[in-house]
C-alpha cells in the first residue's frame, strides 16, 4: 500500500536511548552476582557449613541455646535453681538410689491439701491417713540443709510435724527410736518446731541417730518429685564425689542422704 494511502504513520516508540540520557527510574536493577554473594557471603557458610570452626562454632551456639532453654523450662516447674540433685548415698534405697538423678520443686509449690501449714511438705504420719505416697512411701521426700551441720544437703522421707516444747516420743513409731523414754532422746522434747526425718533405708528417725535436729521449714530447699535413674553418676563423676557415705553413727548403719546440687540433665542436651 502507498504510502499516501491516508493512514496515519505508526509511532514507532525509539529502542535506542541517548548514551547521555539518565536511566529511567522505574526499570528493575539487577543486582550483581558479587553484591549477592557479598551478602550472604559469612551468614550463607555459618549456617551450612560442614567442617571447620564455623561448623564448631554454630554447634556450640546451638548447644548453649538448649541448654538455656531447657533449665528455663525447669526453673519456670521448679521454682528453684538447681531444679535437679543427684544422690549421693544409698539411705533412701531402694526408692532412690546412689547415682539416680532427683527432679526437685520449690518448698510451697504444688501444696497437697495433707502438707504442714506454709509448705508442700507432706508427712509420712500424715499421709497414712490421708492416703498421700510419693516414692512408694507415705508422705513427701524433701531435701534440706541444716547449717549447722557440714557437708552437702540431705534427701530423706519428712515423718513427723512435731511443736516446740512436744513430746513426740509416743507419737513416734518405737521401731525408730532406740530410746525407751523421751528423756533418752537429745531432741525431745522438741526445741522447736519442725520436721523428723528419715532416710527410708536408716534404722531410726535422723534425730535419734544424730544426723541432724527437727528440720526447721526454712531449710527445706525443696520436695522430691521425679526420679531419673543412673543420670546423677554424670554428676557425682564430674563433682568427685564418687566415695561412699560416711556412716553417722557406727555399727547402727545409719548413713545421710547426701545430695549434690545438679544441672547434668542440662550438660546432656549438648
Amino acid at each position: 500500500m502507498s504510502a499516501d494511502d491516508g493512514r496515519p504513520p505508526s509511532e514507532t516508540p525509539s529502542r535506542n536511548r541517548d548514551a547521555t540520557s539518565p536511566p529511567d527510574s522505574s526499570e528493575a536493577r539487577t543486582p550483581s552476582p558479587s553484591s549477592n554473594r557479598d551478602d550472604d557471603g559469612l551468614l550463607g557458610r555459618f549456617m551450612t557449613a560442614q567442617d571447620g570452626p564455623l561448623l564448631f562454632i554454630r554447634e556450640t551456639l546451638t548447644s548453649v541455646g538448649a541448654v538455656l532453654l531447657i533449665g528455663a523450662l525447669l526453673f519456670a516447674v521448679s521454682g528453684v535453681w538447681p531444679p535437679m540433685v543427684a544422690v549421693e548415698s544409698g539411705s533412701m534405697d531402694p526408692h532412690m538410689q546412689k547415682g539416680d538423678l532427683i527432679f526437685i520443686t520449690g518448698p510451697e509449690r504444688f501444696t497437697p491439701d495433707a502438707a504442714v501449714d506454709g509448705t508442700s511438705v507432706v508427712t509420712a504420719e500424715t499421709g497414712a491417713e490421708m492416703g498421700y505416697r510419693s516414692f512408694k512411701g507415705y508422705g513427701s521426700v524433701i531435701v534440706y540443709d541444716n547449717p549447722s551441720i557440714g557437708g552437702p544437703p540431705i534427701i530423706h522421707r519428712s515423718m513427723l510435724w512435731v511443736e516446740e516444747g512436744e513430746n513426740w516420743y509416743d507419737r513416734a513409731n518405737p521401731e525408730y527410736m532406740g530410746a525407751d523414754n523421751c528423756e533418752e532422746l537429745r531432741y525431745c522434747p522438741a526445741p522447736y518446731a519442725g520436721f523428723i526425718t528419715k532416710g527410708d533405708a536408716n534404722p531410726g528417725y535422723d534425730q535419734v541417730s544424730g544426723i541432724s535436729a527437727p528440720v526447721k521449714p526454712e531449710w527445706v530447699q525443696g520436695v522430691a518429685r521425679v526420679r531419673i535413674p543412673y543420670l546423677g553418676w554424670v554428676r557425682l563423676t564430674l563433682g568427685g564425689t564418687l566415695s561412699a557415705a560416711t556412716p553417722v553413727t557406727p555399727g547402727l548403719g545409719f548413713t545421710s542422704g547426701a545430695v549434690t546440687a545438679s544441672q547434668a540433665a542440662l550438660a546432656l542436651a549438648s
